[in-house]
């Protein structure tokens, strides 16, 4: 239920906004509007104002803004108020308006996520300097060793973690050149990012370096085999058994398999290198010290003009990271499989949900993000298709006759079916009893 309710959320926001965008240009420029409806028909609800009908669909993965005279095959008798009546300016304005609206959501949504705070890595937002290697990983096998820095993957600049994260992991089984500043010299390295176990679902790329930050012990409890040790708040968990330590599931991890065992624990203790040998007690199957150990992490807390300054920051840099996944797309860079559609959404809807709120609005304006761009592309059916089209009528100085827009349009639904069978397939891959009747996979 929970996921239903959250997908319907998400779709239904996204969806609302697209279409209001195209009612109120129509309404601006005067053009009646037949009708209004969130959803695909059959019409379940609904009610008339003047001109428009407004109704709810039965199928919630839409919704679509009818104006008169809006097609050569409606009834078109030469009225003002219809669409094809208008100049192309205005029916330009009232195409481009879905869009916008998605963008103009995602940068007012993502302003309200950050303004509320957050406790973030701290290491996201920094250069990317390799801290430790995984063992027998593709960076490894490809010689990237400590204290290299990389500035660039797949031919892509990466400033900081977060841009690296999101570039290799769009880019699982696909050999790319990753470009690195090491003693001042520029070395390339080829290697092929592998599949990060349990991220199979969505097959997100990994080539095994991480970053130079550790956790950190917040709390010691009284009597227990961390502060018998010698432990104290605020140690930083350099290594265990000389394993590096990056982030607390690590440590935890390390605790919790050796029950009455010594570790041999380097820490920073006021920036002072110290070892201390610790001997979890056994609680149960797993280990336990009675210590709280966390990652490095920084708080946000922006002002609100802060915040809309941090949104279109942020909202360019994704729309940047998008295009980059678009263009890898049609030159088969990258992988189909990472596509999502409304199955695949809506689990994400519902697990986002379970988190918070506040977690499902963040989702929300990603994926208005996304719509809106999408909307955007030169592809006949979209909103953009519409403006490219017309945009070329402008160039010839004359309409297309309806038999040239009838090829354009075909050819922009043997796209987007395309695309819709690729993103259900994915979708239906990603579930695993499903997955286990498909012989190929």
């Amino acid at each position: 239920m929970i996921t239903a309710l959250a997908f319907i959320f998400v779709l239904g926001v996204n969806v609302f906004i697209h279409e209001l965008g195209h009612f109120l240009a129509a309404k601006r420029v005067g053009i009646r509007v037949l009708k209004f409806q969130l959803g695909f028909n059959p019409t379940i609800v609904s009610f008339r104002r003047g001109d428009t009908e407004y109704g709810i669909g039965a199928l919630p993965l839409g919704g679509y803004v009818k104006m008169a005279g809006e097609t050569t095959e409606d009834e078109i008798v030469g009225k003002p108020d219809e669409f094809l009546s208008k100049t192309r300016w205005e029916r330009f304005q009232v195409l481009i308006m879905g869009p916008v609206m998605n963008l103009l959501l995602a940068f007012v949504l993502t302003a309200i996520v950050l303004y509320r705070g957050a406790e973030v890595f701290s290491y996201l937002d920094q250069p990317v300097v390799v801290g430790s290697v995984d063992v027998g990983s593709p960076a490894e096998r490809s010689d990237i060793v400590p204290g290299d820095r990389i500035v660039s993957v797949a031919d892509h600049r990466v400033d900081n973690w977060e841009q690296f994260l999101i570039t290799v992991g769009s880019r699982p089984n696909r050999e790319i050149s990753i470009g690195l500043l090491r003693n001042g010299l520029d070395l390339t390295r080829k290697l092929t990012p592998v599949v990060v176990p349990g991220q199979s679902r969505f097959e997100v790329g990994d080539i095994g370096v991480l970053p130079a930050v550790h956790p950190h012990i917040t709390q010691v409890s009284p009597d227990e085999p961390g502060a018998r040790a010698g432990l104290k708040p605020g140690d930083v968990v350099v290594a265990a058994d000389g394993k590096t330590m990056t982030f607390h599931t690590d440590f935890r991890s390390v605790i919790a398999k050796n029950p009455d065992k010594p570790i041999r624990l380097s820490i920073l203790r006021d920036g002072v290198p110290e070892t201390i040998v610790v001997t979890p007690r056994k609680n149960g199957t797993v280990g336990y010290l009675g210590i709280t150990p966390v990652d490095e992490t920084k708080s946000i807390k922006p002002t609100a003009i802060q915040a809309l300054g941090m949104s279109g920051q942020r909202n360019i840099q994704m729309a940047g990271m998008i295009g980059q996944t678009l263009w890898g797309l049609v030159t088969r860079q990258l992988s189909p499989k990472q596509l999502m559609g409304p199955i695949a959404i809506a689990q994400v809807s519902g697990e986002t949900a379970q988190v918070s709120f506040l977690a499902l609005i963040g989702l929300t304006a990603t994926i208005s993000l996304n719509l809106g761009l999408l909307n955007l592309m030169p592809v006949p059916l979209l909103d953009g298709g519409h403006i490219f089209i017309m945009g070329l009528e402008g160039l010839a100085r004359r309409d297309f006759s309806v038999r040239v827009k009838e090829k354009m349009l075909l050819a922009g639904f043997v796209v987007l079916m395309t695309l819709m069978v690729t993103v259900i397939y994915n979708d239906l891959t990603r579930i695993s009893w499903i997955e286990r009747l498909i012989p190929w996979r």
